[in-house]
């Protein structure tokens, strides 16, 4: 993870970050953005973990990139798995999501290209 950014490996980091986004949008992303379009609470959850997931990565002064969120994304979970959190197994139940998730969801919401600048 910790390649040094020369030629490929430059792509390289592009790369990963995109699959690590994508495979975020796949996993819970893409679910849990359309349950929280159905549900105004868990859209207002996901906005304020937005914001701050924005305020940590300095997100007011300096476009947020696909590699800062995934940077970000990978180390909520590390974190969470430290203490215990398991990955849901199935299909998640958004009525109710734990905090992971709601963060992990809201960098799936900060990297959509609609939510970015280009």
């Amino acid at each position: 993870m910790y390649a040094q950014f020369s030629g490929g490996a430059a792509g390289t980091a592009v790369g990963a970050a995109q699959a690590t986004i994508a495979a975020l949008t796949v996993s819970i992303g893409t679910a849990g953005l359309a349950a929280a379009a159905r549900h105004p609470a868990l859209l207002a959850q996901v906005d304020q973990h937005a914001a701050a997931v924005r305020d940590s990565l300095d997100g007011d002064r300096r476009p947020l990139t696909l590699a800062a969120l995934a940077g970000y994304a990978e180390g909520v979970r590390a974190a969470a798995l430290e203490h215990g959190w398991l990955p849901p197994a199935g299909p998640v139940d958004w009525s109710d999501p734990d905090w992971p998730l709601t963060r992990l969801l809201a960098v799936c919401a900060l990297a959509r290209p609609t939510a970015r600048p280009a």
